[in-house]
């Protein structure tokens, strides 16, 4: 893996939703701190909402900086049909910057059936999906250095 010294991570995050977020982002930026990143080596980012974050993304892969990225959010079922197409495209436009640019897109946006299961997700200490995702970066960072 290169040196961790050298990593640059940029976690991308929706306002929407933002207390969900913003627990997923404080436990994944104290895991990388934890593994030796420092402030500086990390960008964070607001989007509105789920759909805005495949274009961001992109346009941070295109940049060439940055080592893998994170997106963190959540989407909720509500009565419509909405649902599903923000979660299907949000999801794959993420897949799909990771394939053209060959960079780690660790995909943490939530989409769940009641606000209370994200909120649990981005809060519990065991299969915490912050955590999770900031694990999943660094695996995947040291694998495409190896391939």
């Amino acid at each position: 893996m290169k040196n961790i010294k050298d990593l640059r991570i940029a976690i991308i995050g929706t306002s929407f939703r933002k207390k969900v977020t913003a627990e997923l982002e404080k436990r994944c930026v104290a895991t990388l701190r934890k593994r030796g990143l420092s402030t500086q080596q990390i960008r964070i980012v607001r989007v509105p909402g789920a759909f805005e974050v495949p274009l961001v993304a992109k346009k941070m892969a295109a940049q060439g900086i940055y080592d893998a990225l994170i997106v963190f959010g959540a989407i909720v079922k509500g009565k419509t049909y909405h649902f599903e197409q923000i979660a299907n495209e949000c999801s794959r436009g993420c897949a799909e910057v990771s394939r053209a640019y060959e960079i780690p897109v660790i995909f943490e946006v939530l989409a769940v059936y009641n606000l209370a299961d994200a909120y649990l997700r981005a809060t519990r200490k065991n299969e915490n999906k912050g955590v999770e995702a900031a694990e999943s970066a660094l695996s995947m960072i040291d694998l495409m250095s190896r391939l």
